[in-house]
């Protein structure tokens, strides 16, 4: 038989990596990662206001460089037996296009310009346009956000582009549309990225920019020029009809199939989220929680929709039709800081010895330092009055968005240390972790397993099995370090006819699990107080 072969492309907040996967067998044959060049000089970002942009050009040279790299070492056979590419990205991570879908920062006189770039997703300049579209429309005949959890993020494609409108005029004179990076990026490979018809992401749109069949597509024109009139006439020039990620985008374009030296055949599916695709990757099925662990998190559940269908879950980031496998409910949650809290923690105490010391010393101990401070941790007793804090540090995502709260660490004395603190900032997260698991539950959604993916999953015991002590449940992490471009590639293998559906698909090519953490019954227990306290700190917070 003669294999064929998927390619997935998975975007994060730092790089883009490309993953090779024979459909037949599951084996990954090649992969590679691209680092973008100006994210990591802090170009066009200012995280003292909460502002993240990336530059279209980081994402066309990952595109190329990372995907050449996975293709590097093997052989004409596999290049021209590539079927199909699938990619994800971050989200949401809109961008101002012209007419043609030209990203307004690829033009000259844009090409400086942050307002005319990827907002992405944990961009949180827009705290002030997300609480009018709550106001807005929880006082509206028809409440736009009862599908994403009874709350707007400024996380999400409205929030980012009314705030993009209002300050930058030159954008506003320009912009003909807005277009998530997950459908501009697949649409690219395409050659054709007109915004009018482009295939847009279900799950991004569902997820972010209150699509909802019940809703005849978008939120109504009315609606939207209520909440502000530069928002009048975008609508239609948005899109109405979404489509899931076993759907093809098109074929690839002459130019990008000789550019990267495959198949002219190959097809290119619609996009979707990394986590969402991650899930995927990690074997997801009904009612079984995968945690997407890195700078941020993402939670992700399926359940069939007659099951719970007619629910309408509070304070979560969506639950929308097929976002994550198709015929399936899909439901998101996550935490707006997780590897970034301590990469904050880190920063903090690295920053002074690159001061004094220089960058030798500090490169150094920036490398040494987590692991250190975690075989430390894990060597303390947890008891009632250790330190207790709230992870907020980029606001809090889910349960109940609020990216206007701050984060805190209490209970400290002269006795507290580095090692004590970190120690309180990984159980903030797994206190965080908890409170999106106990909202489902709540809710009426049951979680039957814990699943894990992700670079924190990957590299750290003392963070999972922390996670596992205060969740009390198992947690099983997948043996793929690169879930979510598996994931990607098993949608590309659908879209390009492979297999007949996802379940098919799964079963060949995702991901086995090579490590479970279980909780330790002594030790949770204690947790449980902890967390008492960490919910009551928080609503303080949550309430000065």
């Amino acid at each position: 038989m003669q294999h064929q072969y998927a390619i997935g492309v998975d975007y994060g907040t730092d790089s883009v990596r490309a993953l090779v996967v024979n459909t037949q067998t599951g084996e990954n044959l090649g992969t590679a990662v691209h680092y973008y060049a100006r994210w990591a000089k802090g170009q066009f970002c200012d995280p003292s206001s909460q502002q993240f942009r990336q530059h279209p050009l980081d994402y066309l040279e990952g595109l190329e460089n990372a995907i050449k790299g996975a293709l590097a070492n093997v052989s004409d056979d596999v290049r021209q037996n590539i079927v199909g590419i699938s990619v994800d990205t971050t989200g949401s991570t809109p961008v101002a296009v012209n007419e043609a879908g030209t990203p307004l920062a690829l033009l000259p006189e844009f090409a400086e310009n942050p307002n005319a770039m990827f907002i992405l997703w944990k961009d949180h300049t827009a705290n002030a346009e997300a609480n009018e579209i709550n106001e807005l429309a929880h006082h509206w005949d028809m409440d736009f956000t009862k599908y994403v959890g009874g709350i707007y993020s400024s996380e999400w494609f409205w929030a980012k582009i009314l705030r993009t409108l209002r300050v930058d005029e030159s954008v506003r004179a320009n912009a003909f549309s807005w277009v998530e990076h997950c459908d501009w990026i697949s649409a690219v490979l395409t050659g054709d990225t007109n915004p009018l018809t482009l295939k847009r992401s279900r799950c991004a749109a569902g997820h972010k920019a209150l699509w909802h069949a019940e809703f005849e597509g978008l939120p109504s024109e009315e609606f939207l020029t209520k909440l502000d009139p530069l928002l009048a006439g975008l609508r239609d020039r948005l899109f109405k009809d979404t489509y899931t990620s076993d759907n093809s985008m098109g074929k690839i374009s002459a130019e990008w199939a000789e550019k990267l030296g495959i198949s002219s055949e190959a097809v290119i599916g619609v996009g979707a989220f990394d986590c969402h695709m991650g899930a995927v990757g990690a074997d997801i099925q009904p009612y079984a929680l995968c945690k997407v662990i890195g700078t941020s998190t993402c939670d992700m559940l399926v359940a069939p929709n007659e099951e719970i269908g007619h629910l309408l879950i509070r304070g979560i980031c969506g639950q929308v039709d097929g976002s994550i496998l198709p015929g399936m409910l899909g439901m998101e949650a996550g935490q707006s800081a997780f590897g970034d809290l301590y990469a904050w923690f880190q920063k903090v105490i690295v920053t002074p010895v690159r001061e004094l010391l220089g960058d030798e010393a500090a490169d150094k101990m920036a490398q040494e330092l987590l692991p250190h401070l975690s075989i430390k941790a894990m060597a303390l007793p947890v008891t009632e009055n250790d330190i207790v804090s709230v992870d907020w540090m980029n606001g809090r995502r889910t349960p109940d968005a609020n990216h206007t709260l701050k984060g805190a660490i209490s209970g400290l004395n002269l006795g507290s240390d580095a090692v004590k603190i970190f120690k309180s900032l990984v159980e903030a997260t797994a206190f965080g972790a908890k409170a999106i698991a106990d909202r489902f539950v709540n809710e009426g959604v049951p979680i039957k397993e814990v699943i894990a993916i992700g670079g924190v999953a990957k590299k750290s015991p003392f963070v999972m099995q922390t996670l596992a002590d205060v969740m009390n449940m198992p947690i099983k992490v997948a043996s793929s370090d690169q879930a979510c471009a598996l994931g990607a590639a098993i949608f590309a293998s659908v879209a390009a006819g492979v297999h007949p559906d996802m379940a098919t698909a799964q079963k060949v090519m995702a991901s086995d699990f090579d490590a479970t953490y279980t909780p330790r019954p002594e030790v949770s227990a204690v947790y449980q107080t902890l967390y008492a306290k960490y919910v009551a700190l928080g609503g303080f917070i949550a309430t000065t």
